[in-house]
């Protein structure tokens, strides 16, 4: 592995639509795990339930307290959460495409910033437009990859404040229409439920729900799962990863990038069983199997940066309303094939 002081340009095609085709051709039953979840509300309740459980029963104690609970089981929970807005983006609860950004918008409290929207908007994108700078907010900016090279301290204070680098990507991203009603209902819905939260149990309470948050996507374990999943953290020019370890059971198995990319309708529960029925397509791939030793690797590794990135300009003549959901596309235009040649008959 090279120090790199650029991306990693590429003129071939994001690789998960093309490998789904593959895949679909050989095993058609795979078909079968697409649809919904209603089951994975009864879990974004117990995980809002007990954050905000945790949150009352801190609410009067020591900061070091505070700290701890927020990093030793805060951080893991609003990492879950973020995985169940995950499923609700790819509309894998309900069929009514407003019930899950409900559930969403609901799964978000916790976090106490409202994201869940133009968590949305922006999520789709990297998964229809993967690589495209211009389109996809998972890119670090060209600035940001420049400032953080390669050093410790840099990567330290990247993984510490992500939240704020992420939120300097939305200007980059000017396709995109980033303000709209559902925004301002997330944004208003978030402040009611944290002026609730102080009002009640305090502003340590609040304290608990923010640092928790803080943690859940940066300075942590769990916030090596944002480098396992398409930096270049391996000799190879493989552009997505896996990582098959027991935090999976903490994060609704997300570690199965490779498997959500190539069939973003099937739900977090059944991700398992595309590995199982395909493991020719997924164990000849490089994966990782500990976001601890990740975690720490990004960290002190200096061949590893911000510009471990592939980057693309070719966008798959895919249209910029493209909701993601080749394996449903692919699967319908089989059954209309299918159709017309019975029909012909």
């Amino acid at each position: 592995m090279i120090k790199r002081s650029d991306f990693v340009h590429s003129a071939a095609p994001e690789p998960h639509r093309i490998r789904t085709k593959q895949i679909l051709r050989e095993f058609p039953e795979l078909r079968n795990l697409i649809g919904k979840n209603p089951f994975t509300m009864v879990v974004i309740l117990a995980l809002v339930g007990s954050m905000i459980g945790v949150a009352w029963l801190v609410r009067d104690q020591s900061w070091w307290i505070v700290f701890a609970a927020a990093y030793l089981f805060g951080a893991f929970v609003n990492h879950a959460l973020f995985v169940m807005i995950h499923e609700c983006t790819h509309q894998l609860l309900f069929k009514n495409r407003l019930a899950n950004r409900w559930a969403a918008i609901f799964a978000n409290l916790p976090h106490v910033m409202p994201g869940a929207i133009s968590f949305e908007k922006y999520h789709l994108k990297h998964h229809s437009f993967q690589g495209i700078h211009e389109l996809d907010a998972d890119l670090p900016n060209k600035w940001e990859a420049k400032l953080i090279n390669n050093s410790f301290l840099g990567k330290t204070l990247w993984l510490l404040f992500f939240p704020l680098f992420q939120g300097t990507r939305v200007s980059r991203l000017k396709e995109i229409n980033f303000f709209d009603g559902w925004v301002v209902v997330n944004i208003l819905v978030q402040v009611a439920f944290t002026a609730a939260i102080w009002y009640f149990m305090g502003g340590q309470a609040v304290a608990f729900l923010f640092i928790s948050f803080w943690f859940s996507i940066g300075l942590h374990p769990v916030g090596a799962r944002w480098v396992q999943e398409h930096y270049l953290t391996f000799d190879s020019q493989q552009e997505t990863y896996s990582y098959y370890g027991p935090l999976n059971l903490t994060a609704f198995n997300v570690g199965f990038h490779n498997e959500h990319h190539d069939f973003p309708s099937i739900p977090w529960n059944k991700l398992p069983e595309i590995k199982k029925t395909a493991p020719e397509y997924y164990d000849t791939l490089l994966y990782h199997t500990s976001w601890t030793k990740l975690f720490f690797r990004f960290l002190f590794e200096q061949e590893i940066s911000l510009f471990n990135r592939i980057v693309r300009k070719e966008r798959g003549k895919v249209s910029l309303t493209d909701e993601s959901m080749p394996d449903i596309e692919l699967v319908k235009a089989d059954e209309a094939a299918a159709y017309a040649e019975e029909t012909i008959v």
